[in-house]
């Protein structure tokens, strides 16, 4: 098994890089926004590898790559864990995540769909799907960086629990007015308190 490859960077394309090392050209799938952080070609680079098997009965092995330990441990937690998910699939998913991993696990962690929504792209269906699978396992996950968007997600559940207040004033209750802000939360996360709370109410059973 391939922990890393070390060498020389001989070419980068779309989707995928070549490294040489010891007389061996090595072809590595990589992210889109992984490109944009490696250095020029010739450069020498570190490449932490993960190996999948594709194809019948394992004919091919593909290698994926990554520039650190933590961002290659996330992608194999999503691609082991995440139903339906293969490890191109994974590899898509990482790319909306290097947005900022710190921010997605606290996302995930707070069972935060709308965060996912809004920061990184996810739709509500593959955000409701990651929260499911990874909730329980994302703690295990170190991750590199800081928080990006602390203050936005702060803001934003204090807006849901001022629209939550603002629906039992009248006359909801409490689990009622939270289902409804969230219904009307997860369609648009953007929005004034004003707006959030007129929304909701559309969504009174």
């Amino acid at each position: 098994m391939i922990d890393y490859i070390s060498g020389t960077l001989i070419s980068k394309s779309s989707d995928n890089i070549i490294v040489e090392t010891a007389g061996i050209g090595y072809k590595i799938a990589v992210s889109i926004s992984m490109l944009s952080k490696l250095p020029p070609e010739s450069a020498a680079v570190k490449i932490f590898i993960v190996e999948a098997v594709a194809g019948m009965y394992g004919g091919v092995v593909n290698l994926y790559g990554f520039l650190t330990k933590e961002e290659r441990d996330m992608y194999l937690l999503i691609k082991d864990e995440v139903p339906a998910t293969g490890a191109k699939k994974a590899l898509e998913y990482i790319d909306k995540i290097s947005k900022s991993f710190a921010d997605f696990k606290t996302a995930i962690s707070s069972k935060n769909a709308p965060m996912l929504n809004s920061i990184f792209g996810f739709t509500k269906k593959t955000s409701d799907k990651l929260i499911a699978a990874l909730k329980d396992k994302i703690a295990q996950v170190d991750v590199i960086g800081e928080e990006k968007w602390a203050n936005i997600n702060k803001a934003s559940n204090q807006l849901v629990e001022e629209a939550v207040s603002a629906l039992i004033s009248l006359g909801y209750k409490a689990p009622q007015a939270r289902a409804a802000v969230s219904a009307a939360y997860d369609e648009n996360a953007n929005q004034t308190l004003e707006s959030l709370v007129k929304k909701s109410l559309q969504f009174k059973d």
